[in-house]
C-alpha cells in the first residue's frame, strides 16, 4: 500500500497543474509551481502587464520562467512506470471545458463555478477568488458538513411540528363537536323559550278577546233593553196623541218626565293590548358584550367644567353653583358643563354603563381630543362627536355626524355604550328595556375618549363599576 500510495505522489509531481498529464518540458516559475512549456504559454496568452500563477494566481511583472531538466527526467521515469490506472481515474474525474477543451481544475469561490485555467483568466472571473478544485472541495466538503446536523435538528423540530398539528386537528375536531353540541342545545332552549312565550301570548289574546266579547255582549243588551224603553215610549206618545184633548193632558206631564229623564248606554269601545316577545336576558347579545368587553371608566377631572363637582372616585359627576378650585388646562371645557373620560380607546372593544336616573338633560357619547371645549350650548351636529342625549325641548336626540330623533318605548334611566374601534360603531343601549337608542357607523382615525354632559341641574350622573353591572 505505501509503494502504491508513493507511486501516486510521484505522479501527482510529475503531472502538469493545467493538462493534468506528464510534464513535457516542463518550466518552473517564481513561485515554484511547474508546467508544460505549451501550457504554461498558452494560459499567459494575450497577457501584457501581469502575469499569474494558474495555481496560487500570484502575479509577476514580467513573463519569467527557466527550464527545469531534473524534473522532465523525472517525469520521464514516473512515465515509462506506466502508472496508467491511476491517471485515467483521475481523468474521469475532472471534466472538460466545453469552450478552451482543457480540464476544469479550478473553483470560482464568487460565482462557485468549475473553471479551467483558460477561464480562470477571462474578464468576468478576473477580480474573483480562483482555488484548485481539491482546495475549494475540501472547503465546502467541509462546509455542508457542518449544515448536517442543523439540517437533522430542523427536520426533526418541523417533524414535531408536524405531530403538534396532527394533534391540533384531532383537538379541533373534539372542540368543534363540543361547539355543535352547545349551539344544538342553546337553539333547543330558545326553539322551547319561543314556544312556550309562543303559547302564553296566545292564551293571553284569548282570554283578552273573551273578556272583551263578554263585555261587547253586555253592551248589546243595555241597548237593546234601551230600544225596547225607547219603542215603549214611542207608543205611549203615540197613543196619547190619539187621544182627546183632556185625555192628553191627563197624564201628558208623566210621558214629559219619562222623555226628559231618558239615559242613553254608552258606545263600548276595545283596544287590544301590545304583545311583544321580549327575550330574557341570557339570550340577549348585549350580556355578550357587557361581560367579555366591559371597562371601569373613571373621569379626567382635568377635562371638567370648573363647576362640575368629580366624586373622589372619581365615577360620579354633577353640576355646582360654584366654581371648583383647578388650575388652567387647554383641555378643561370652559363653557360647556361636560368632562371626559380618562381612558383613551384607539383599538379594541369597550362597554360601560351609566346612570342618567331623571335628569332633564344629558348628553353621553364618546369624542376625539380635538373636539371643540368653548361651545356655550351643546351642538347637535358636530364632527368627531358621537352621542345620545335628552334635550328638554326635543326629547331624545343623537348627536354627531348627523342628527336624529330617538322615540324610547320606555324612558331610559341607565344608558350602556359599546365601542367597536376596529368596526367603526358606537352603539348606545336603553338599560331599561334592553333595547337599542342608536347606532353611529363610521370611519375612526384617531383616539377617542368618553364624553360625559350634565347640563345645569344638581342630579349627577353615575358611571356603574363592572361589579355593579354584574349585580
Amino acid at each position: 500500500m505505501e509503494f502504491v500510495k508513493a507511486l501516486v505522489d510521484l505522479q501527482e509531481e510529475s503531472s502538469c497543474p493545467i493538462c493534468l498529464q506528464y510534464l513535457k518540458d516542463p518550466v518552473t516559475i517564481n513561485c515554484g509551481h511547474n508546467f508544460c512549456h505549451s501550457c504554461l504559454s498558452i494560459s499567459w496568452k494575450d497577457l501584457d502587464d501581469t502575469f499569474p500563477c494558474p495555481v496560487c494566481r500570484f502575479c509577476f511583472p514580467h513573463r519569467n520562467f527557466r527550464r527545469n531538466p531534473q524534473l522532465r527526467n523525472l517525469a520521464e521515469i514516473a512515465k515509462l512506470l506506466q502508472i496508467r490506472r491511476s491517471k485515467r481515474k483521475r481523468q474521469k474525474q475532472n471534466a472538460v471545458c466545453e469552450k478552451h477543451n482543457q480540464f476544469l481544475t479550478l473553483f470560482c469561490l464568487k460565482d462557485l463555478e468549475i473553471l479551467c485555467t483558460q477561464c480562470s483568466f477571462s474578464t468576468e472571473h478576473q477580480k474573483h477568488y480562483i482555488s484548485p478544485i481539491n482546495n475549494a472541495a475540501s472547503y465546502h466538503r467541509e462546509t455542508l458538513q457542518c449544515s448536517i446536523e442543523p439540517l437533522k435538528k430542523n427536520i426533526e423540530r418541523v417533524e414535531k411540528v408536524i405531530a403538534l398539528q396532527g394533534s391540533k386537528s384531532v383537538e379541533l375536531k373534539k372542540q368543534v363537536e363540543y361547539r355543535r353540541e352547545e349551539i344544538n342545545s342553546e337553539f333547543e332552549e330558545i326553539r322551547l323559550f319561543l314556544q312556550n312565550e309562543q303559547e302564553t301570548i296566545l292564551r293571553q289574546i284569548q282570554d283578552e278577546e273573551i273578556d272583551i266579547l263578554t263585555k261587547l255582549n253586555e253592551n248589546l243588551v243595555t241597548f237593546s233593553d234601551d230600544v225596547s224603553t225607547l219603542k215603549h215610549l214611542l207608543r205611549d206618545i203615540e197613543g196619547k196623541c190619539a187621544q182627546s184633548d183632556l185625555e192628553l193632558l191627563t197624564r201628558v206631564k208623566s210621558i214629559h218626565h219619562r222623555y226628559q229623564n231618558l239615559k242613553y248606554p254608552e258606545l263600548f269601545s276595545f283596544r287590544l293590548t301590545k304583545y311583544g316577545l321580549s327575550l330574557p336576558p341570557q339570550y340577549s347579545g348585549l350580556d355578550k358584550i357587557i361581560k367579555p368587553f366591559q371597562v371601569d371608566v373613571i373621569l379626567d377631572v382635568d377635562t371638567a367644567h370648573p363647576q362640575l363637582i368629580v366624586s373622589e372616585d372619581r365615577k360620579a359627576v354633577q353640576y355646582g353653583r360654584t366654581k371648583q378650585k383647578g388650575g388652567f388646562d387647554p383641555r378643561r371645557f370652559d363653557l360647556c358643563p361636560a368632562v371626559l373620560g380618562s381612558q383613551r380607546f384607539s383599538s379594541g372593544r369597550h362597554y360601560w354603563e351609566v346612570e342618567v336616573g331623571k335628569k332633564p338633560k344629558w348628553i353621553l357619547g364618546v369624542c376625539q381630543e380635538c373636539v371643540v371645549r368653548n361651545w356655550q350650548d351643546q351642538p347637535s351636529v358636530l364632527g368627531g362627536f358621537w352621542a345620545v342625549g335628552r334635550y328638554m325641548s326635543s326629547g331624545y336626540v343623537a348627536s354627531g355626524p348627523k342628527r336624529a330623533h330617538l322615540l324610547p318605548v320606555v324612558r331610559p334611566s341607565k344608558i350602556g355604550i359599546f365601542l367597536d374601534y376596529e368596526l367603526g360603531e358606537v352603539s348606545f343601549y336603553n338599560m331599561n328595556d334592553r333595547s337599542v337608542l342608536y347606532t353611529f357607523s363610521d370611519s375612526f382615525t384617531e383616539a377617542i375618549w368618553p364624553y360625559f354632559y350634565t347640563g345645569t341641574d344638581l342630579e349627577p350622573l353615575k358611571i356603574c363599576s363592572v361589579a355593579d353591572s354584574e349585580r
